[in-house]
């Protein structure tokens, strides 16, 4: 069966370099057939095997599409794209380490999501949320319409009441799976070493991990080369070179 691989990209902050590593990877880690598709405004730079889309009308203000991760809630949009059976949506900032096969064979026909990280100075004192990290997640396609038109009917009162997308997401689907925690790990929370030892460390890729997130900042290109700032030296980064063998044209 053919499944489908999604990603979106609207403004400038990300360029076509993003989705096509991403698309690479992809290939690399799958060997089902699949589409690749991409949901922009704008298909400069991308290659020919990426499946072009305009981005899905949310009905979300002009303030929610420039902040945070809202429109990738117009993805779940009944017939969208055509799409049928499995859809894995992934964000333009993560890395494929592995096999992305398992992805697609757990827990059929469920809604599976990565379950948020704990901050690494309550790792200890508090338990895991029972909040989804969008970065990664997969549905059946056609079947989560309902959480686009809650959306759309609740606004602007959803934008009021949850702080991210993802918050709003666990909400609305309370069916649904985590994804192992090893499979999907977090650059800052997995891979960097803790303060001091960033310092003199460079970040490991753990065991077994498959898709690496890099959510907030370091992004994989500054990551790579290792980021440096003395008024933030608990975030400083050394040369990851790793990074290159996963994250390539």
């Amino acid at each position: 069966m053919q499944v489908n691989v999604l990603c979106i990209k609207w403004g400038t902050y990300y360029g076509a370099h993003y989705v096509n590593r991403l698309y690479n990877g992809v290939r690399t880690h799958l060997s089902r057939p699949f589409r690749f598709l991409c949901f922009t405004e704008d298909a400069r730079g991308l290659l020919p095997a990426v499946e072009v889309h305009p981005l899905p009308d949310s009905g979300l203000p002009d303030s929610a599409r420039d902040f945070g991760g809202w429109p990738k809630l117009g993805l779940l949009q009944a017939g969208l794209a055509g799409m049928q059976g499995p859809a894995l949506f992934l964000d333009l900032d993560v890395l494929i380490t592995g096999s992305l096969e398992c992805f697609f064979d757990m827990y059929p026909q469920q809604f599976c999501i990565i379950r948020d990280w704990v901050q690494v100075h309550r790792r200890y004192l508090a338990r895991r949320p029972d909040t989804g990290n969008s970065s990664v997640f997969r549905f059946e396609a056609g079947q989560m319409g309902y959480v686009a038109e809650r959306l759309q009917a609740e606004l602007p009162g959803v934008l009021e009441r949850f702080r991210n997308e993802q918050r709003f997401l666990s909400h609305a689907v309370q069916a649904r799976q985590w994804w192992p925690a090893g499979w999907v790990v977090s650059f800052k929370r997995h891979c960097m070493p803790v303060f001091p030892v960033n310092l003199l460390r460079p970040p490991r890729l753990p065991a077994g991990a498959r898709i690496v997130v890099f959510h907030g900042r370091p992004k994989p290109e500054q990551a790579r080369c290792g980021q440096w700032q003395l008024s933030r030296l608990h975030r400083a980064c050394r040369p990851t070179p790793w990074i290159d063998h996963y994250w390539c044209d």
